[in-house]
């Protein structure tokens, strides 16, 4: 019994680390992919980067998130009444899962109070942009 016992709380522990990993993948993507232009606070570069905290934007293109994170953005877009024109790369070595788990930070970050994305569907948006040019 005391073995048993042992095991399940290995295990759990396990499964644990995982989870913990994962639910905080999304900061660390954020840290290492959008933190220099977008602010480690998501308060973006004065009139240059568009700031992600208290944005208007994602809550308007939220079906379009996940292709301009994969696929970059060109040309002029409004965040909060203000326009912006620079151009942001693409990360085409993000997995729909990591887009995901990104997204849902920066929905949830900084005050903001978006709907969770989950993988099917971020993975279904990704589809549907397969082939345009991200925008």
């Amino acid at each position: 019994m005391l073995r048993t016992a042992a095991a399940l709380l290995a295990g759990a522990a396990v499964l644990s680390a995982c989870f913990t990993d994962r639910q905080n993948e999304g900061q660390r993507l954020y840290a290492s992919h959008c933190a220099s232009c977008h602010g480690e606070q998501g308060e973006g570069l004065r009139r240059l980067m568009p700031p992600l905290a208290g944005s208007d934007y994602l809550g308007k293109h939220r079906a379009e998130l996940p292709c301009l994170i994969r696929r970059g953005q060109k040309g002029p877009i409004v965040v909060s009444g203000v326009t912006y024109d620079q151009v942001m790369p693409a990360h085409e070595d993000l997995t729909d899962s990591q887009i995901t788990n990104l997204l849902n930070y920066v929905h949830n970050a900084w005050g903001n109070q978006g709907p969770k994305h989950t993988i099917r569907e971020v993975s279904q948006l990704l589809e549907a942009c397969q082939g345009s040019d991200g925008r």
